[in-house]
């Protein structure tokens, strides 16, 4: 594990009283801990840097500080986790479904069981961007199209797989196939370097709004009976809606379908610290929702087990069974 305890001293000079000793107030023994989260354009780190910030603001109480860590996304964040590399990560809640069962990616290495469940998050769409003078107007027509699929180690590659085979459908149905980050994606799109790019992420999203404004980029339909049965046979999906006048030029509602986000833990990390990282978001809600437009729609009841696989965290759960959220 990477939490560290840094234990302090007492150094006691020559003529110090007794009582000047006994009265001094202990210091709280510092402990560290790290989120995993995304790429700094998405909403994953933003979210990490929101909780955070709420867990920082006590810290002179409980002694826990809490950084964030920008990196590949969910896959690497589970992986991460179950090295002991991280004490936390934001994950999409299909790729938590397949680490716990040892499903798809994780089916190799087998059920990483000691995952747990913290709380769930807002919902990530998944969304396809393109620019205004192409055809592809749902995500049918992009057979044959220049298509950045993101970053190895993301967990919507895993999502864009399993679409893709619902289709019936490789990545050699695309005449060109790309690996760009979230960094860089609208620009290769402005710069007709790419047809359209693949992106699930919570909304509003930066780099789609960059695209929006810089070369009037347009949101295209991800749905119909195909994505109506991967939905019904799959719990961790759900259909989604893009509102209407999120983006520049994309004044109608976009349908798709998506995953939900979830913060995850390992059973190693000890129970007082998770009741308190719960406590510090859950006791300051009206806050943490503030904090991001991706948290306007939270609501407490649903993030207590809405698309969550792994078991709670005995600290979650036992905040949760605190405050009435869980029996």
């Amino acid at each position: 594990m990477s939490i560290k305890k840094v234990l302090g001293s007492t150094a006691t000079a020559i003529g110090v009283s007794l009582f000047a000793v006994l009265s001094t107030p202990l210091a709280v023994e510092p402990v560290f801990i790290t989120m995993g989260t995304g790429g700094m354009t998405g909403v994953y780190y933003p979210t990490g840097g929101a909780i955070c910030r709420l867990v920082n603001q006590g810290r002179a109480e409980h002694g826990i500080r809490c950084s964030v860590e920008s990196t590949g996304g969910s896959t690497d964040n589970i992986n991460a986790l179950q090295r002991g590399e991280l004490e936390l990560g934001i994950v999409q809640s299909d790729l938590e479904y397949k680490a716990y069962h040892g499903e798809g990616p994780f089916a190799k290495p087998g059920p990483y069981s000691d995952l747990r469940s913290v709380f769930s998050l807002h919902g990530e769409a998944v969304t396809i961007v393109t620019r205004q003078n192409t055809n592809i107007r749902r995500f049918e027509d992009l057979k044959g199209k220049r298509v950045n699929i993101g970053n190895a180690g993301s967990g919507q590659r895993d999502t864009l797989d399993t679409l893709l085979k619902a289709y019936g459908w490789s990545y050699d149905d695309f005449s060109q196939v790309s690996e760009l980050s979230p960094a860089e994606h609208s620009q290769a799109l402005c710069d007709d370097r790419i047809d359209a790019f693949v992106y699930v992420v919570g909304h509003p999203n930066g780099s789609i709004r960059e695209a929006t404004m810089a070369c009037e980029a347009r949101l295209v339909s991800v749905s119909g009976p195909v994505i109506d049965k991967l939905v019904a046979e799959h719990g961790y999906y759900r259909h989604i809606t893009i509102p209407a006048g999120q983006y520049s030029g994309n004044d109608e509602e976009t349908p798709t379908f998506g995953v939900g986000a979830n913060l995850l833990t390992h059973a190693s990390v000890p129970d007082e610290v998770i009741h308190t990282l719960t406590g510090a978001v859950f006791n300051h809600f009206d806050q943490f929702t503030r904090l991001h437009p991706s948290f306007g729609l939270l609501q407490q009841e649903q993030m207590v087990s809405v698309g969550l696989t792994a078991p709670l965290h005995p600290g979650a759960s036992q905040y949760f069974q605190e405050k009435g959220l869980l029996k």
